[in-house]
């Protein structure tokens, strides 16, 4: 019979020996042996695509990199080392985003030569909107991400200083060019005033303060005669689009301008985040003042500088905006128009020029230019807000770093998965052991339980309980050899409770003078049922193991 253990004492006639025993179909220790060894991991070919250029070699032309004037800034961080593979050396860009932003800035700078004819005028209006929003957003970013101080009268600031300048230009004939430096003196002025406070308070109590400050505008605004509470606003400001233009021409000077408005304000980021005060202000970040303080940094000094200049910058866009819509109207001091903004900087990531740009970009696309949709785009808009607070940790520049953590932890998995060798060591003590027979002891022992597993089935269990002692069939004879071989602490044995009447399994405790331990109260009535009671305890153990 195919798959059957012949019996050997058969043939001599021993009293209860069978001629045959099924037994369990045979396993090579082979096979365990190169399952052990073999990578649990799909390999993968091994390398990446190159998608930009590598310069050969590299020298004393590596030391002479252009900067940003006037910030410490390289154009391009370019560095040299030596490729193992190639056996050469090499010259790599590391950061890359000045050719995002070159090519971001040119596409947007070539925009209105490739605009289909039909939606020209909406994209032209929805592109000069973007910028100067843009541009209030990258000062705000540096009020929150650089100085790290959460206000929320950026909109405020421009608000104050647009109905500032276009009073001032009505009543007093103030021309167009001089809005914009009017402007940033009425920022300069509330500035210096929301950043006494910020000497206080912090964090949500600071951004209440500023919001009731915003809202204090708008309500002030709303029921000013001189600031147009009848006309819905203050128009009738002098504007630097002339008025002999035909329609196109005028929304093409108005795209550009603002589209000059947001270089301007891009300089003025690179050149605060890039110089001593961005600097100062990384060294104190949220929860590290003290670490600052200790070091001699005056950060709140920085921050309360950089929150001023910013605000300069503000009045600034205040003014260029009043000159640009000939007027303002009182929704730039909206609760929606903040939360809009807030949105844009949270979509894009807060702490980064290219998040506050193209966050901008994507919620004046929705508002502005699928305005057909209605209230729905509100919607979606903040449904992507919701979706990016959930899912991502720097908003949408922050996919890459998230990315790269998720791609690093998982190379970590497969890496162990790979170098495993049975899990019988901790690295650590594998290093510490002195006798490394240990290890490979351990390793062997670990192939052998796996390959025992194999051999457990009910056949073998209840060849056992039949026949505790005696011939085994091949599979039960090997597990029965492991278990007699293991060391003698925490090894099963039974004693004898009454003679012949009443058993119990304990635990030998492998010391010399140390009573063996009570593993349970179970009473067995007879020597054959203690001994199959042990073996299910070791049976269990092994498959546990």
């Amino acid at each position: 019979m195919a798959g059957a253990w012949r019996n050997p004492l058969y043939l001599w006639d021993v009293e209860g020996a069978e001629e045959e025993i099924p037994a369990t179909p045979y396993a090579s220790p082979q096979r365990v042996w190169d399952e052990a060894r073999e990578s649990k991991t799909p390999m993968l070919p091994v390398g990446r695509l190159r998608y930009y250029y590598k310069w050969p070699g590299h020298g004393g032309a590596l030391w002479s990199r252009l900067r940003y004037w006037p910030t410490r800034r390289r154009v391009l961080n370019i560095r040299g080392e030596y490729n193992p593979k190639t056996l050469r050396r090499e010259k790599t860009i590391v950061d890359k985003r000045p050719i995002w932003w070159a090519l971001g800035l040119l596409a947007f700078m070539l925009a209105p030569l490739i605009m289909p004819g039909g939606y020209q005028n909406t994209l032209l209006a929805a592109g000069a909107t973007f910028s100067i929003y843009a541009a209030i957003n990258l000062c705000w970013m540096l009020i929150i991400g650089t100085a790290g101080i959460y206000s929320l009268a950026s909109y405020a600031v421009v608000g104050a200083a647009a109905f500032g300048v276009s009073w001032m230009s009505i009543h007093l004939g103030l021309p167009w060019w001089a809005l914009p430096f009017v402007g940033a003196g009425l920022g300069l002025v509330f500035g210096v005033i929301i950043a006494i406070p910020a000497i206080r308070l912090d964090g949500f109590y600071y951004a209440l303060l500023t919001i009731g400050l915003n809202e204090l505008c708008r309500v002030y605004t709303l029921q000013s005669k001189q600031f147009g509470s009848s006309t819905g606003g203050l128009y009738g400001a002098d504007s630097y689009v002339p008025d002999s233009w035909d329609p196109f021409d005028q929304q093409l000077l108005s795209y550009y301008a603002c589209f000059g408005l947001l270089l301007l304000a891009l300089a003025l980021y690179r050149i605060i985040d890039g110089r001593r005060l961005g600097r100062i202000l990384k060294m104190a970040p949220e929860k590290r003042e003290a670490f600052a303080e200790a070091t001699g940094v005056d950060y709140r000094r920085a921050r309360v500088w950089v929150f001023v200049v910013s605000s300069v910058g503000l009045g600034f866009i205040g003014g260029f905006y009043a000159s640009h819509y000939r007027g303002v109207s009182f929704s730039i001091f909206g609760f929606d128009t903040v939360l809009l903004g807030l949105a844009m900087l949270v979509i894009g990531g807060i702490g980064r020029a290219e998040g506050a740009v193209v966050g901008t970009a994507i919620v004046i696309f929705l508002d502005k230019v699928m305005i057909s949709t209605g209230p729905l785009r509100l919607v979606l808009i903040g449904l992507i807000m919701l979706a990016v607070v959930l899912l991502l940790k720097g908003g949408l520049f922050g996919i890459k770093a998230q990315f790269r953590a998720w791609r690093d932890k998982k190379k970590s998995e497969r890496r162990s998965i790979r170098s495993e060798k049975g899990g019988e060591m901790l690295p650590e003590e594998a290093a510490e052991t002195k006798d490394k027979d240990v290890l490979y002891w351990r390793r062997y022992d670990k192939m052998q339980r796996d390959f025992l597993k194999t051999l457990v089935s009910e056949e073998v269990i209840e060849e056992h309980r039949k026949q505790p002692l005696g011939q085994h069939s091949e599979p039960l004879e090997r597990l029965l050899l492991y278990f007699r071989r293991q060391p003698l602490g925490d090894k099963y044995a039974i004693t004898v409770v009454q003679p012949f009447k009443a058993y119990r399994i304990v635990a030998m405790s492998g010391q010399r003078g140390v009573a063996p331990r009570i593993v349970e109260d179970k009473i067995y009535a007879s020597q054959n049922e203690a001994y199959h009671g042990v073996f299910l305890r070791r049976v269990q153990d092994l498959l546990e193991s």
